[in-house]
């Protein structure tokens, strides 16, 4: 197995070895700090003796070493071993499939803790986010972030895995930005990270295992399933973006398609309408369209509105003065991006100037158009969207439509 094979699989199997350990010990941070350790042990080794027949339980168990070391000359050692030893054996415990990383996932969602604080503690610890993704996920400064996950960490120490209703929110939010950031990369050389975005599908299918009857936990996973659907057509063989009117649709995941339909058509027929089963709505729409020309954008701009409405955000106005502009035209829609200007939580983020230049594209001001192209891509830290954004600021592609 290669190096970067070996890495792949450490990073799925992180958060499953860090649940473990904290629902064993306590200690999140002296349990971090030991499956890290781990991990570094096995990224060299691995490649060069091969992966150990329980990867998961080899790593538990170095980790668990690490942490007897540290506690061996604490004063409280002989309670800790008694609690450990009472403990299943590694190998036995996951072998029972016991998911401990959602067991980790309702732990950094405590109650203790303020909504951003949940969130960017479970992106670190759940989804293996860097420090600077999660601040640009949440329009921060990195140094501000990494103070929020350090004061979580330490309300959170010696804290129990209860779960309950009250952090059903912010567990769904946590999955949606672990999505976005795998269907999206903020930073890097690829367009996707699909062992994010297959994560986080694989924790709201684990979620709605446990709340089948809540429609947003059921919205969440059609908005996923849609989205994800068209994930091998995004980028071309050369890895560069591929907008979505020029997608080949045939290419699209029809399963995906299939399920997310059902999944949302279900939900908004039994339970009052969230904005996850609006998204999800909005995706279906796409996904059932024959073509980017026969796409019902009138009914994507009624479903933004009520969005709009109901979980008003940056993001929601950028897409709604698409839909807009689509409907009513181009200086509908920049009339209504005018109003994001002012707004600090996406001033300076390309995705206004991007928005802004294909607005300006559709409406002949090519020049404007190519200069806001110009801004946001110096303002994304992703290559690919770089690349697709100078490209269109272009004299010979400025002018065309564009879209993800």
């Amino acid at each position: 197995m290669t190096q970067r094979e070996v890495e792949e699989l450490l990073r799925g199997l992180a958060p499953r070895v860090l649940g473990t350990l904290v629902r064993r010990h306590g200690q999140f941070d002296a349990c971090e700090d030991a499956v890290q350790e781990a991990l570094l042990a096995a990224s060299v080794q691995w490649p060069e003796q091969g992966i150990p027949a329980e990867p998961a339980g080899w790593l538990v168990t170095v980790a668990g070493r690490r942490l007897t070391d540290q506690w061996r000359s604490e004063a409280a050692r002989r309670q800790r071993e008694l609690t450990v030893s009472a403990q299943p054996e590694p190998d036995e415990d996951l072998n029972r499939h016991v998911d401990d990383t959602l067991k980790l996932l309702f732990l950094c969602c405590h109650p203790e803790l303020s909504a951003p604080s949940q969130v960017a503690l479970t992106l670190r610890a759940v989804g293996g986010l860097t420090t600077a993704e999660i601040a640009s996920a949440f329009f921060v400064p990195e140094a501000t972030m990494a103070q929020r996950i350090s004061r979580a960490k330490q309300k959170i120490k010696g804290k129990g895995f209860p779960d309950g209703p009250e952090r059903l929110p912010a567990v769904l939010h946590v999955l949606y930005l672990i999505f976005n950031e795998g269907y999206n990369a903020t930073s890097g050389p690829d367009l996707q990270r699909v062992e994010l975005t297959a994560e986080a599908v694989r924790l709201t299918r684990e979620v709605r295992r446990l709340v089948p009857d809540d429609g947003e936990v059921t919205g969440l996973l059609a908005l996923m399933l849609l989205t994800d659907a068209r994930r091998a057509t995004r980028t071309s063989p050369d890895g560069a973006l591929v907008p979505l009117e020029e997608q080949d649709r045939g290419r699209w995941d029809q399963a995906r398609i299939e399920e997310g339909v059902a999944l949302v058509s279900e939900t908004l027929a039994t339970s009052a309408p969230g904005p996850y089963q609006l998204q999800a709505a909005i995706a279906a729409i796409h996904d059932e369209a024959p073509s980017a020309e026969e796409t019902d954008w009138p009914q994507i701009l009624v479903l933004y509105k009520i969005l709009d409405r109901m979980a008003p955000n940056p993001m929601v106005t950028l897409n709604r003065a698409i839909a807009t502009a689509m409907v009513h035209g181009a200086r509908a829609g920049l009339e209504l991006l005018a109003a994001l200007d002012d707004d600090k939580r996406i001033a300076g983020h390309y995705r206004l100037d991007a928005v802004r230049a294909h607005l300006l594209d559709l409406a002949g001001e090519h020049e404007q158009a190519r200069e806001h192209y110009r801004m946001a891509a110096k303002r994304t830290f992703s290559i690919p969207e770089r690349e697709y954004l100078l490209r269109r600021s272009t004299v010979g592609d400025c002018g065309k439509s564009q879209g993800k």
